[in-house]
């Protein structure tokens, strides 16, 4: 009667044993991914991306992602901002251009200027030197 209480009763580890060690599987990567290195081109074109925001509204932005988007990842990815800054910039002067009337359209007008100037800066600035920007005040219309 004693061996079948033994039997039964489920044995204890013992304290000094380390508890195993789960097996990973083999397919799984030992060493954290490094993050891409961004090419000196990769920078400059998105650098000109924000750049020609400035020049050319949304239409110079427009050309270069639609050029590049497939070939570089970085590049993709600000010129879909400096894109979408263009056009947030563009539906700012129309409607400050419909409210001029009423005195309204000429602060927003400038605030819209100068929110273009400042923004496009920062962005070419921060482009190249390979650093992703997002643009604080922008429509997300092309994703």
């Amino acid at each position: 009667m004693e061996e079948d209480f033994a039997a039964s009763t489920p044995q204890q580890p013992d304290p000094d044993t380390p508890p195993p060690i789960p097996e990973q599987p083999q397919d799984a990567p030992t060493e954290p991914a490094q993050p891409q290195e961004i090419s000196q081109d990769s920078k400059n074109l998105a650098m000109l991306c924000h750049l020609l925001g400035l020049l050319t509204n949304f239409l110079g932005p427009l050309i270069l992602w639609l050029m590049k988007k497939n070939d570089d990842a970085f590049v993709d990815e600000q010129g879909k901002e400096a894109l979408n800054f263009q056009i947030t910039i563009a539906l700012a002067g129309i409607v400050g251009g419909a409210t001029v009337c009423i005195v309204i359209g000429f602060i927003l007008l400038a605030a819209a200027a100068i929110a273009n100037i400042v923004f496009s800066i920062m962005a070419c600035i921060a482009a190249s030197k390979g650093k992703h920007y997002r643009y604080p005040v922008a429509i997300r219309l092309v994703k």
